[in-house]
Parts: C-alpha cells; structure tokens; sequence
C-alpha cells in the first residue's frame, strides 16, 4: 500500500522540469568529475611507479659496479663485502637481488629471498620492467642483460616490495569511490535549488497564463525585469493573445452578421409565402411571388456559398497550387462569363491590354479575386456607362487596375469595406442587391497570394482597384 504512492511521488519528481535540469546537470557533472578523478589517480599512481622504478634503476648501477665478468660466467667481485654493505643498510622497503647464467641458472642472490626466487625472462636483449606476486606480496622487477663482446653472459635481476604503494593507491581509490556519490548527491540538491529559483519567473507565466480564459481575454502576462528568453516568450504569449482575442471578436461578430443576414431572406421569404395563402389569387399574382421568393432564395444561397468561402480561408491556409498563369486569358473568361450581367445593365467593358501579361499565381483563386471585383465594378457602374480594365507590366510587377464611373464610396466608408457584410450606402441603393462579403474574400486571398490591394474612389465618380502581382 506504501509502495504505489511511493512511485507517484517518484515519478512525479522525475518529470517535472526543475528535477530533469537537475539530472541532466549532474550527468554531465558525473562525468567530468569522473574525469577529473580519473586524471589524478593516474597521475599519482604514474608518480609512484616512477619513482619506484627509479630506485630499482639506482640499485642497478650500484650492483653492477660489483659484478665482474670471466671467461665462463659473471661473479660479484666482493661478495663478502657486499653482503656487509646490504646489512648495514636500513631499507623500509627491501631489495631482492639475483644474478642468473644466461639460462636463468642462479648463481647469487639476496640473503631475504631465503628458498624464494624472482621471475626470468629468456633471451631478454635489453632492460625490462615487470610486476608479480611473490607469495601474496606485489613486486616491482628489472631484469637488466649482462653484456660482453655482444654476448649475453647473465642477467642481474633487481626488485622491490609494492606493498606501500599499493596500500597508498587503494587508499586514494576508496577516497575518490566514496566522494564521487558524495559530490554527486550535493551538487543534485544545489542543482535543484538554482534550477527551482530559475524556474520561478516560469512558474509565474503558467500562473498569469492558467487564469486566462475565452471570458477573460483581456489579461495578460506580466513581463519579466529581465530582457531574457523567459521576456521574449511572455511577450510572444501575449502577442498569440491579442491573436487569439482579435480571432474571437471576429468571429462573434461574424456569427453575429451573419444570422442577422441570413433572418433577413428568410423573414422575407416567409412574409411573401403568408401573403400568398391568406387568400386565392391570379396565376400573374402568383408567378410574380413565386419569382421574388426565387431570386430571394438565389440571393440566399449566394450568401452561404459566399460565407463558406470565407470561412474556408479564414481558418486555413489552402493548399496553394502556384504556376505561370496568362492574366489575358482569365480576364477574358471572366468578361465572357459577366456578358449577360453587363447588357442587362447596359455597361460596357473596356480591356485594354496590349501584349501578352504573364503571373506565377494560384490560377482558381486569382480567378475569385478579380471575378468579385470585375462583377462589383458592373454592377455598382451607372447605366451606359464604362468598366476599364488596364494591365501594365513593371521590372518585377504586373499591375491590374480596374476602374468603373459607378456610385463609388464616400470617404468614411471606404476604411470599412472589406469588413465582412459591410455594404456602403445601402439604404440609398436599395436596388443592388449584394451580400457583402466580396470585397471581404477579395481581401483574405489577396494575402494569401500575397497580392497587394488598393481601392480609391468619390462617391458618385466612380472607383479604382489597383491590384499589384509578383512576377
């Protein structure tokens, strides 16, 4: 029963952030620390070794100032006198010494070797070091070839007790084994306190940031004193809040216009229908009503499809298919398609394109932006009046303006047009029937292709579309 929340707790700690910088500190730490004790007990034991073996060599030479050599072998030259110099020596750490035949066939050694005997080499050419266990004690050996006339003629073999050295070695091991646990447990909690006291001015940001809700847009997170990383995102934060606040509104107010827009066919619709059965009426009464309630339900779904469109691009950036596209031949099909519109409005399109104008654009979507504008420019025109098209071509631009002699937009509204369901002067027109989100969709996909968009008009002058294309 202990043990389950034992591991919640566990794991709790694990993965929180404080606790994983913390980690990730001390396994880095471990291993430098590693390292570095390491390169110090390696450098200590190289120290003592050296130094061992540095006193064999200078036992070497005082033994090799006693040998001699004869035809047949190689003797001590005084050994009696020898022996005394050993003994009146005070060693803490004793010497062996032995003198071997070429074959290994000893012919002196130290009285403290008593029955025991050094490790030999065969055909050893030069000087060589060795360690061995001699009865459970380590020894340090050199075994040095006893040259004459470019003949072997014995060895001389020099050793030296490694237990103080051992001793020294394992000692300074267990002190590093035991500090190394030691260092690493403090230097987690001191990695956790300076990771806690980093992690604050974060913990405030998730505190500022839980308490803001789609009801509380308006708040935000406070900017840290420091104009650190932790500032950069508080203040990208709030950024993606004012975003998301502008988003919202625009949304409400959307749904907002658009039930509004759409009550009003349906109202209209439903008025004209109660009209027609209160009481029996002509079959010309009947086709006229039945007409308005057709071009109000046209007009209705006109609005839907437009609001869907709009919809589409509000929320998403479609997937753009960009090629090389014959701006002369999309503005033809458009005039072509719009033929009918402008003899029922008695308005005539003027395009003046001289040459052949290319764009690297998303041909379908080019194709909406300048359908909406051509189709507001007729029908907003004034009877027998003009609708001029004009395509130029700068070093990097191509430019299309398209200009009408209509009603055009006061001052005051011409800010407000490509907020979606506006419509300028609609109570003084009420004969152009529009939903008011051409200009709305024009707007959005001219961003996405990033096409650059400027509207001039006077009212009662007429208005200028100016659009600028890349390439």
């Amino acid at each position: 029963m202990v043990i389950l929340p034992t591991m919640l707790i566990f794991n709790r700690m694990v993965l929180s952030l404080k606790n994983r910088i913390a980690f990730n500190y001390i396994i880095t730490t471990a291993l430098l620390i590693f390292a570095v004790f390491f390169i110090i007990f390696q450098t200590i034991s190289y120290t003592i070794y050296s130094e061992v073996n540095d006193s064999i060599r200078y036992e070497v030479e005082e033994y090799l100032e006693q040998i001699q050599f004869t035809e047949s072998k190689v003797k001590l030259i005084n050994k009696q006198k020898w022996l005394q110099g050993e003994n009146s020596e005070l060693n803490f750490n004793p010497v062996f010494f032995e003198l071997t035949d070429r074959n290994g066939i000893i012919l002196e050694k130290s009285e403290n070797l008593k029955k025991k005997q050094l490790i030999f080499a065969k055909n050893i050419a030069k000087s060589q070091f060795s360690s061995f266990k001699l009865e459970g004690n380590l020894i340090q050996q050199m075994q040095v070839p006893l040259i004459q006339n470019k003949q072997i003629k014995g060895y001389l073999i020099v050793a030296t007790s490694l237990d103080e050295s051992s001793i020294v070695l394992n000692n300074l091991a267990n002190t590093l084994y035991i500090l190394f646990p030691i260092v690493l447990f403090i230097l987690f909690f001191v990695a956790r306190l300076i990771a806690g006291k980093t992690m604050k001015p974060i913990v405030r940001i998730i505190d500022n940031s839980s308490v803001i809700t789609q009801e509380n847009l308006n708040s935000r997170i406070e900017l840290p004193e420091k104009k650190d990383e932790l500032y950069i995102l508080a203040q990208t934060i709030n950024a993606l809040l004012d975003r998301i606040k502008e988003a919202v509104e625009r949304e409400k107010q959307l749904t907002s216009d658009t039930s509004h827009e759409l009550r009003t066919p349906l109202a209209v619709l439903k008025g004209t229908l109660e009209v027609l059965v209160r009481k029996p009426r002509s079959t010309a009464e009947y086709t006229e009503k039945i007409n308005y309630c057709i071009s109000e339900i046209d007009r209705l779904n006109d609005l839907i499809s437009n609001m869907l469109m709009l919809a589409r691009f509000e929320n998403q950036k479609q997937d753009l298919k960009i090629e090389t596209i014959l701006l002369n031949s999309t503005i033809t099909d458009i005039i072509g398609r719009f033929s009918i519109k402008c003899k029922n409005r008695q308005v005539t399109i003027n395009c003046d394109i001289d040459e052949d104008y290319y764009t690297k654009s998303d041909d379908y979507l080019l194709s909406v932006i300048l359908s909406n504008l051509i189709s507001n420019a007729i029908k907003y025109s004034k009877p027998n009046s003009e609708v001029k098209i004009v395509v130029q071509k700068t070093e990097n631009q191509t430019i299309c303006t398209i200009s009408d002699q209509g009603i055009g937009i006061s001052s005051i509204d011409l800010e407000k047009v490509f907020n979606p369901f506006y419509r300028s002067n609609e109570n003084n027109h009420p004969e152009i029937k529009g939903t008011g989100l051409g200009l709305s969709i024009v707007k959005r996909l001219c961003s996405i292709l990033d096409i650059s968009i400027e509207i001039n008009s006077k009212e009662n002058h007429g208005t200028i579309v100016k659009l600028t294309l890349n390439g």
